[in-house]
């Protein structure tokens, strides 16, 4: 029997943009509930982006943009059939493809040691906005694992 579907709390818009998306990178962002702090660390990352000489432009295109480039459109998931374990390549849904982007993000500007958080947020949104980065390497990694996979995939449930 399926487990039943999970009910999430609504995300409210965030006070600056009214993007619900925003709000969510900054849930992501946000450790120990200090909430403004990622507050602050998001918009002076999009003030950052908006001041950029090269790749500048509006934060919310970009920000948006970043997002579509490192979201992965197919993963592999483990499966168990008769003692051994496949890699199956499965298709990512919507939100899961949006929650993996925002943390690949976050993970590849938190990686960034000895710059603050809000220049390498800045940094990387704009990388990803421009299809490169950690972030986008990363998902450019998945989709391989899930072609190499692919003889697998009629062991898809």
């Amino acid at each position: 029997m399926r487990r039943p579907i999970k009910k999430r709390p609504v995300v409210q818009p965030d006070i600056k943009y009214g993007s619900v998306d925003v709000e969510r990178l900054i849930n992501y962002i946000m450790l120990r509930g200090q909430k403004e702090t990622a507050r602050k660390i998001v918009y002076a990352a999009f003030a950052e982006i908006e001041q950029a000489k090269d790749g500048g432009g509006e934060p919310l295109e970009i920000f948006n943009q970043a997002v579509r480039n490192a979201g992965p459109l197919m993963e592999v998931r483990s499966r168990r059939v008769g003692g051994a374990n496949y890699q199956v390549p499965r298709e990512v849904r919507p939100e899961r493809r949006m929650a993996l982007a925002l943390r690949w993000i976050i993970n590849a500007s938190r990686k960034q040691k000895g710059v603050p958080m809000h220049k390498s947020l800045a940094k990387e949104l704009m990388l990803a906005a421009q299809e490169q980065g950690d972030a986008v390497k990363k998902k450019e990694d998945t989709h391989k694992m899930a072609e190499a996979n692919r003889a697998f995939a009629h062991f898809a449930w």
